[in-house]
């Protein structure tokens, strides 16, 4: 027969057991209006989009797509290991929607998924253009707009047609969004 302390800690270790799986497995809830399908040819990549961070690029990113301004759009620079970035439609880099955005810069970490605003050296020049990180990229925290985070199919980014650290990414042939949504304006 057990002690009465060493059953109350058996018990209570057990009860934090029990508790354990669901705190760890148990992911928040995506909110379809605040997430994005990115469809590519080897498959969909789901955005959780920031709006508590960057309320103006999410709302900029969401009106885009609705429009289907990204719809067939090239990701023209890709350097491995670093970021896929698209949003061109001159499709070279040097393209955006004619409509600058006043930066939203925060403490969000450039880590493998994160998707954020590409600009010129301008802060506030971001437009259109976007990209999503392979890997860390802690150079960049604080001085680009993070606006979202790749919830799933991370694997279908990795497949994007590559350049070379060389040609400053530039890609010939280069691999096309199919199409992106806004979840929430998807019919089932």
């Amino acid at each position: 027969m057990l002690n009465k302390p060493f059953r109350i800690l058996v018990v209570l270790i057990g009860l934090i057991g029990a508790m354990l799986p669901l705190s760890l497995s148990a992911a928040p809830a995506l909110d379809p209006a605040n997430t994005i399908y990115l469809d590519l040819p080897s498959g969909r990549v789901v955005i959780r989009m920031l709006p508590g961070i960057a309320p103006r690029h999410v709302a900029r990113i969401k009106e885009l797509t609705r429009k289907g301004f990204y719809d067939g759009l090239t990701f023209h620079r890709v350097i491995p290991g670093f970021m896929a970035q698209t949003g061109d439609p001159q499709g070279d880099g040097s393209g955006g929607s004619g409509q600058q955005l006043q930066a939203e810069f925060s403490r969000e970490q450039h880590i493998r998924g994160t998707v954020s605003m590409a600009r010129a050296s301008d802060p506030n020049s971001g437009d259109s253009q976007f990209f999503i990180c392979f890997a860390p990229a802690p150079f960049l925290d604080g001085q680009y707009t993070v606006w979202g985070r790749v919830v799933s199919g991370m694997e279908f980014v990795d497949k994007v047609k590559a350049g070379t650290q060389y040609n400053n990414g530039a890609v010939s042939n280069p691999t096309r969004i199919v199409r992106m949504k806004v979840a929430s304006d998807v019919k089932p």
